[in-house]
């Protein structure tokens, strides 16, 4: 890369840290997140912390409060509760769940960036996307210890220091590439596995794979999140020393 190009780049790169950063830090971001109550597990409608009666009714989770019946349909609009708490209703393969946040969250209060390796050009590679024939799905564990499907619709191959390795994708609906991925720091200097975001692929399949942009998960940020686990063979044989590496509080 030119003098000019390494320049841009590493510009965009602090750009997107400093975007990352507002993000998980924000009012209602990831750090925020107080917790995932899934209904099939609650008690006598009852969930610690929130007022009324919780349960299920036509595929909606439902809050009955002094005798009025408040419906919030999963990935739907959110409830802001006067104390500037947000609830919001979702669904992993049929079962329901309450999420709470709470800006007070202490993971919030405590957040003081976001720790990465420096940028590198030697991350920043060629890649080919080779969707498969058919969407499939695989089983793979989730942070919170259950095991759920995780949608693949294709191949990002790519080559690091002469190397050829290959990550299970998923495409976003924006067309961006979604990769679930560990490597050989995984659980030592950076996160137990991490995300990375590719840019939609051109016609032909082709595509720039930055490294220095993989980022932790939502669920670095909290425990409440049920983030997916690498699905088998999106582990890379090699120390991957970009991107995104911990937390860091105060």
């Amino acid at each position: 890369m030119s003098t000019e190009a390494v320049e841009q780049a590493v510009s965009s790169w602090e750009q997107w840290r400093e975007r990352r950063a507002a993000a998980v830090s924000a009012l209602h971001g990831p750090l925020a997140l107080a917790g995932t109550y899934w209904l099939d597990d609650v008690v006598d409608g009852v969930i610690p912390g929130l007022a009324g009666h919780w349960r299920q009714e036509g595929g909606a989770v439902v809050r009955d409060l002094d005798g009025a019946a408040t419906a919030l349909q999963p990935e739907g609009s959110a409830l802001l509760l006067p104390d500037g708490r947000k609830l919001l209703a979702i669904d992993r393969e049929g079962l329901l769940a309450v999420r709470l946040w709470d800006p007070e969250a202490p993971a919030r209060t405590a957040f003081a960036g976001i720790d990465a390796f420096a940028w590198d050009a030697r991350w920043v590679v060629p890649g080919v996307f080779t969707p498969f024939a058919a969407a499939r799905s695989v089983q793979v564990p989730n942070a919170d210890g259950r095991e759920r499907g995780l949608g693949l619709a294709g191949e990002l191959a790519f080559t690091v220091d002469g190397v050829a390795h290959t990550l299970a994708v998923a495409v976003e609906d924006d067309g961006r590439l979604w990769a679930v991925l560990a490597d050989a720091t995984s659980g030592t200097t950076t996160f137990r596995f991490r995300f990375l975001y590719v840019e939609a692929p051109a016609a032909d399949g082709t595509v720039t794979v930055d490294l220095n942009r993989a980022q932790l998960p939502p669920c670095a940020f909290s425990d409440a999140f049920i983030c997916p686990f690498p699905p088998p063979g999106n582990t890379l044989p090699f120390a991957l020393e970009a991107g995104e590496r911990a937390l860091l509080a105060r």
